[in-house]
């Protein structure tokens, strides 16, 4: 679950949009004229991403396999060719990476079969020395600084303290591995530190699911700057600051709705606006490397937005938009500022990355895209869709279809077609426009698939995200009902065809779907969704104490017999008997946020009912199937499943299970093929 206030950590997400190229669109005749896409071609291994400069800008890191698994690649200029991998992991792999700033050096942050008990790593690129930077038990560290001004120092948050509740901050040596204690932690949130690595506000969430954010006070204390109510704090915070560090740049959703883009002046307090749009919040920004000035800013309604702040580089951005279709994303920028890394996505083929050389002349080099097998197959169009709410919300929805019946392309098939609700996790996350994986291969199966921004959801304006107050399995349910209605209205879903699905919040939204409305759906697809709101919220991770307000606000109170028989009433081990339509259940054993409890529970209560189910435990997987291995297996499960209940093709299960960790505690007779696979695996 991607709860927001994980350790309300400060910072702006800085989140921009990827793009990659399209296949053309042809018209079809109907499934037998679109081939059957092999699943591998969707949940396999990228062959190259995440493409990204060091700060000098003389080599090129980027993440491809090594013998299956992901690892980080480097070559000794801009070539990809001539990259040797520099990260050797045999497992899980390393997908997210950064560079530091000694230019030799990459840094990344690598739990152990999903636990999110992080360590954070350094990789010497002369040495080959791989260096674990917080050789701890059982802590969940982090990034919390890197700074131009100190190559070989970054901050790291350590919580190895008491209950391991809170996040002390230390320097630490990225070449020696020393670390020295910047900042104790006596029972905050979190720090904002300056590219000095001076410690300068911290935060803490009020009682009442607001936010504080406060000063140093003489004697090593804090005290009050800013009050942020319950209302605006999810979409208020600071975001760090300009080149004197004077001026502190703050997203700010108080008397407005959406969030805007504002510096404050910290010597007279005044505040100006830098950005703001009436429909979304600030979704993420454009900053100089070393002059820290805000130059764009970027909103995501339906799709992302760039506005110019600054106007030096508005004849890049014009430059770029030439270069490829699609949403673009500045994934990385040298610190003289002549050279970025730039990725483009679309809906319909792979990522794209270049190398862009702004002087003399601006100049775009082609890099690679991620899967070039991508770009060969029959992919499809995601349209944005705009669906009213019974209350009169606008729900920001997507809408992906089967290629052969929408030969020409306007977003209707040209007759209703069985349809898979795609419910996204969080819930404070949203969906956004781009390429997906799960919407391809569904669409390719013979689904439309349809993905809708419920309240709650993020990005959309604090109204928006408000309403959402206590309405799990309330009025966010109802949302979703609209949307499938406004589905079979507008002839697209077939009304006795319609699966929901997802993960996280979204496996909670189809347990709900399948208690609370069984009659609508005719099946689920559930994916380390939580089945008792009560038990999540007594088991959380102890560094998601400090938030726990805001899961009481938002949620309700589990610390009362009025609040939980609240959350009893939201829960839908409480309504098992109702269940009717088939379940597939899908869980990783070590996921420390919805732990597999959450799925055990439910499934004992419909076995003792005698209630069909089939459970997938992932033996080495946490919140989510990070290894290919484990994804493939599930999925190739899953289409099963959903032709057996929705009418659709799939691919046989064949040799899927190859290199997979997981057992079947229940239901392997649910799903065609999947007793006989389970006798090859």
């Amino acid at each position: 679950m991607k709860f927001i206030y994980r350790h309300l950590a400060f910072g702006l997400a800085l989140v921009l949009g990827l793009v990659g190229g399209g296949s053309p669109r042809g018209a079809a005749a109907g499934p037998d004229d679109v081939p059957l896409i092999p699943r591998v071609k969707f949940f396999g291994n990228p062959e190259k991403m995440r493409a990204r400069l060091s700060p000098d800008g003389k080599r090129l890191a980027f993440v491809a396999p090594v013998e299956g698994v992901l690892n980080v690649w480097v070559s000794p200029n801009d070539d990809p060719a001539k990259a040797k991998p520099v990260t050797f992991d045999k497992h899980r792999g390393v997908v997210s990476y950064s560079w530091a700033y000694t230019n030799h050096h990459l840094l990344y942050t690598q739990d152990k079969n999903g636990d999110e008990d992080d360590h954070v790593y350094a990789v010497n690129l002369d040495s080959g020395e791989i260096k674990d930077l917080t050789p701890i038990a059982k802590i969940a560290a982090q990034i919390e600084g890197v700074s131009e001004k100190f190559p070989e120092e970054i901050l790291v948050g350590i919580n190895d303290r008491g209950e391991r509740q809170f996040h002390d901050i230390y320097r630490v040596n990225i070449v020696s591995g020393e670390k020295k204690l910047l900042q104790e932690n006596p029972g905050l949130a979190g720090f904002l530190t300056d590219d000095d690595y001076r410690v300068r506000f911290a935060s803490n969430i009020t009682p009442d699911a607001g936010q504080e954010l406060l000063k140093p006070a003489p004697g090593g204390k804090w005290e009050p700057m800013i009050k942020i109510g319950p209302l605006d704090s999810m979409t208020t915070s600071p975001a760090g600051f300009d080149k004197t560090g004077e001026h502190l740049y703050f997203i700010d959703s108080r008397d407005r709705n959406t969030s805007a883009l504002t510096t404050i002046d910290l010597a007279t307090g005044k505040q100006t606006l830098i950005a703001e749009d009436p429909r979304a919040d600030i979704g993420g920004a454009l900053t100089h490397p070393t002059e820290k000035n805000i130059q764009a800013v970027s909103f995501t309604y339906d799709r992302t937005q760039w506005k110019i702040i600054d106007p030096a580089i508005k004849a890049d951005l014009d430059f770029l938009k030439t270069v490829a279709d699609g949403d673009i994303q500045v994934t990385g920028r040298t610190l003289d500022d002549k050279r970025w890394t730039v990725a483009y996505i679309m809906d319909n083929g792979p990522v794209r990355f270049y190398i862009y050389d702004r002087d003399p002349k601006p100049k775009a080099t082609f890099l690679f895209t991620s899967q070039p097998e991508l770009e060969k197959l029959p992919l499809v169009k995601m349209h944005p869709q705009l669906i009213k709410s019974r209350d009169g919300l606008e729900l920001v929805s997507y809408l992906t279809l089967p290629k052969w019946t929408d030969p020409d392309g306007d977003g209707r098939p040209n007759q209703p077609v069985p349809m898979v609700l795609n419910v996204h996790g969080g819930p404070w996350a949203r969906d956004d426009w781009g390429y997906d994986l799960e919407h391809q291969l569904l669409a390719n199966r013979g689904y439309a698939v349809l993905a809708v921004n419920y309240r709650g959801s993020t990005g959309l304006g604090k109204d928006f995200l408000n309403k959402a107050q206590r309405e799990w399995a309330g009025k966010m349910h109802d949302d979703l009902i609209d949307a499938v209605n406004w589905a079979v209205e507008q002839k697209i879903a077939q009304k006795d065809k319609v699966c929901i699905m997802g993960g996280s919040y979204g496996g909670y939204a189809t347990l709900v779907g399948l208690t609370f409305t069984p009659d609508v759906f005719a099946c689920g697809v559930d994916i380390v969704g939580p089945s008792s709101l009560i038990t999540l919220l007594n088991n959380v991770p102890p560094y998601w104490i400090p938030m726990m307000p805001v899961m009481k606000l938002r949620v309700g109170d589990w610390t009362t017999d009025e609040g939980r028989k609240f959350l009893e009433s939201r829960s839908p081990l409480k309504f098992v008997e109702k269940i009717k339509r088939p379940l597939l259940i899908g869980q990783g054993a070590n996921d420390p946020r919805v732990k597999q409890p959450e799925a055990d529970q439910i499934v004992k209560a419909m076995t003792e009912k005698k209630i069909p189910v089939t459970y997938v435990l992932f033996h080495d997987e946490g919140h989510g199937f990070a290894r290919p291995e484990n994804r493939l297996a599930f999925y190739a499960i899953e289409e099963a499943f959903l032709a057996k209940n929705l009418g659709g093709r799939f691919e046989p299960i064949g040799d899927a299970f190859a290199g997979a960790d997981f057992s079947i505690p229940s239901g392997k007779d649910g799903v065609p093929g999947l007793a006989e696979a389970l006798t090859k695996k």
